[in-house]
């Protein structure tokens, strides 16, 4: 045997062993960029892959937020908002297809990036919508509430990065609560202004009145 082939046998062990390190540490950053609850991505994993995905032109941002989840909580118990909260991902996550995006970026506020290859996007999240305030399956069916929804195209706000867009698409989302409208889009004129945006004092809130207009 050659001194060349003792040497590659005698290191196969090792390489085996660091391959075997190199997908545990990719299965650990998988997960870690997944919400143990809904198996979405997490605000971090969620920013990667959107910020790749607004390099298209027909990008849409989506923000979504359960109306009183905290109710539903304090009614029916925490696990009933777990199922709802693990329902509105998989309704979520089925609407968007897998051309987009979707994640929980905390609590009962949901976000996503559609890909609009028909220029439909206000028909298919006015469906969405609907889908979003059916009843979850095997639970009380007095457990069901609505989701607010806001977004933009990105192509209207050419300047704006994803949190730019976000906060657009967060302040149509609190116009739409705030009117019960349930869906609002960003970029069709003057309807709200709710000049700190959806929560007094949020981050990066604007303080200029925000551009919020009909879901068309």
């Amino acid at each position: 045997m050659s001194t060349l082939t003792t040497a590659l046998l005698s290191a196969l062990p090792l390489m085996a062993g660091w391959a075997v390190h190199v997908w545990w540490l990719r299965a650990r950053l998988h997960t870690a960029r997944r919400d143990p609850l809904t198996g979405l991505r997490t605000r971090d994993g969620f920013t990667r892959r959107a910020t790749a995905l607004l390099k298209d032109p027909r990008a849409v941002v989506v923000l979504a937020d359960v109306d009183k989840f905290k109710q539903i909580n304090d009614t029916h118990g925490h696990a009933a908002g777990d199922a709802l909260l693990k329902a509105t991902a998989e309704r979520l996550a089925h609407h968007v297809g897998p051309s987009g995006v979707v994640g929980r970026l905390g609590g009962d506020e949901f976000a996503a990036v559609v890909i609009d290859d028909h220029g439909t996007a206000g028909d298919l999240l006015a469906v969405l919508h609907g889908v979003l305030a059916r009843p979850v399956d095997d639970q009380d069916p007095d457990m069901h509430t609505t989701v607010s929804l806001g977004w933009v195209r990105a192509v209207d706000f050419p300047a704006d990065d994803l949190s730019g867009l976000l906060r657009r698409a967060d302040e149509a989302m609190y116009a739409a609560k705030q009117g019960r409208a349930g869906l609002r889009r960003a970029g069709l004129g003057r309807l709200f202004a709710t000049v700190t945006g959806r929560r007094s004092g949020r981050t990066g809130a604007r303080t200029d009145s925000p551009v919020v207009g009909v879901a068309a």
